[in-house]
């Protein structure tokens, strides 16, 4: 399912000219409710800190993110995307929203609602397990 999905939203990632861990992080900097820190991207998306910080310093020499200093952290700084970057950002989104309606055509919508929410009680249920694994 991910390489299909992969395969069908190639257009909407392909369209912002950045590779795709660059697609990733900016994504993870301007959906986020608060801004993150490159450590956090990197637990919450399994990959090693130094990939993501390779990300965030190409997107920031791009001027598609920034950073903040971080109240508590004097090393991890915050991260936000810029004016450029949200656009770049909303601009995919509208085209994978494109994307999306075109094969949703003919999808019954409660049955999508009905496999998100049990992807989304899935995901926690391992969030939960990890964090109890830590402790």
């Amino acid at each position: 399912m991910q390489g299909r999905l992969k395969g069908a939203f190639a257009e909407a990632r392909n369209c912002t000219g950045l590779g795709e861990m660059e697609v990733t992080v900016l994504s993870a900097v301007a959906e986020a409710q608060s801004p993150p820190t490159v450590p956090q991207i990197g637990r919450a998306l399994g990959h090693p800190r130094q990939v993501i910080q390779r990300a965030a310093n190409a997107l920031m020499a791009d001027g598609l993110i920034e950073t903040l200093q971080n109240p508590d952290h004097k090393r991890a700084l915050l991260l936000v995307p810029t004016a450029k970057g949200a656009a770049l950002k909303e601009e995919a989104n509208q085209r994978a929203d494109a994307i999306s309606a075109q094969l949703l055509k003919g999808v019954d919508a409660d049955k999508i609602k009905h496999a998100t929410q049990l992807l989304e009680d899935v995901r926690l249920q391992l969030e939960a397990h990890l964090r109890a694994m830590k402790d």
